[in-house]
């Protein structure tokens, strides 16, 4: 078995540690919720009253984060019935324009996300539950995955301009297979 050229193993360690990250996000999620109910329950004067405002703040960024796995796999919104229709060269066109269009979308996030941020740090913005939690931490998650999403449709904005291989990168024609 050959090693992975540079590119594909640097974009398979992206999307490992994507992952994993949004599973630990997920476990942490899950491990404060179980600890929330269980102390309800069990001790209820020892309860935590945070549980809830951690599993959003989690699951935030874990969806964030996971969106960037979803760009590159194509499960972001995009014309699939119109893709279907058309020969090769108009399918490359379309992603192109596509991947344009989600490129400024993502920076938009990235721009907007980040004034959030920074107003939020500036004013110093806390929740406004006994946990205090800043929240610029919490607003982080928009420009990060914003980030992230832009960083995967430049990547495949790049193969579909200059490695365009209409056999592997096609969808929905008999006469041409995909494989990823």
């Amino acid at each position: 078995m050959s090693a992975l050229p540079p590119e594909r193993g640097a974009r398979a360690l992206w999307s490992r540690a994507e992952r994993v990250i949004v599973g630990l996000l997920g476990l942490a999620a899950l491990l404060a919720g179980s600890v929330q109910v269980l102390g309800r329950y069990l001790a209820p004067a020892h309860a935590i009253s945070w549980a809830e405002e951690v599993i959003v703040y989690l699951l935030v960024w874990a969806v964030m984060i996971v969106a960037s796995e979803l760009a590159r796999s194509d499960g972001h919104v995009r014309p699939d019935v119109v893709l279907r229709l058309l020969p090769p060269a108009g399918q490359r066109w379309l992603e192109i324009a596509n991947s344009l269009v989600a490129i400024v979308f993502c920076a938009g996030l990235v721009y907007y996300g980040w004034q959030i941020v920074a107003t939020a740090w500036l004013l110093d913005e806390r929740s406004s539950t006994d946990l205090q939690f800043p929240m610029w931490l919490y607003y982080l998650a928009l420009p990060v995955g914003g980030g992230l999403m832009a960083l995967r449709y430049l990547a495949r904005l790049g193969r579909y301009l200059f490695a365009f291989d209409a056999r592997r990168m096609t969808i929905g024609r008999s006469d041409v297979t995909r494989t990823e």
